[in-house]
């Protein structure tokens, strides 16, 4: 368990903590020292806990964001070709699947709306009488 109370941390922060904590844990490292990690961590990116008043509007730091995507990068690397392939068709079928409901969820809410009353067209504007140089 890592030290310290944790309710001055906001719903996001916890998230972020308990997804760092599993990407440290798929590397090997102990559940302990996973969880320490995982929320020195968001303590680097957001500077500690951000419910209360004072300090909530500091910029977040995304550098350490940045170093473990290039950690875990390398790992990718190390999948066979028909790993990532059967990872990208999985992938495509998602998105192909999501698209579809947005197309189901944008017609239906294009019906609900009321007809807007039709504008006048706007009048062109004249071509100017060009000065002789």
């Amino acid at each position: 368990m890592a030290k310290g109370d944790k309710t001055k941390y906001t719903d996001k922060q916890k998230r972020q903590a308990e997804h760092i904590e599993k990407g440290y844990e798929q590397r090997g490292v102990a559940e302990p020292a996973a969880e320490q990690r995982a929320w020195a961590t968001v303590n680097k990116i957001s500077g500690g806990g951000k419910k209360s008043g004072a300090g909530r509007g500091k910029p977040e730091n995304k550098e350490p964001e940045r170093k473990g995507g290039r950690k875990g990068g390398a790992a990718v690397a190390s999948r066979t070709k028909a790993q990532r392939s059967e990872s990208a068709k999985k992938a495509a079928a998602t998105r192909k699947r999501n698209a579809t409901k947005r197309l189901r969820t944008t017609t239906t809410t294009a019906k609900a709306k009321k007809p807007t009353a039709a504008k006048r067209p706007t009048r062109a504007a004249k071509p100017r009488a060009r000065a002789k140089a």
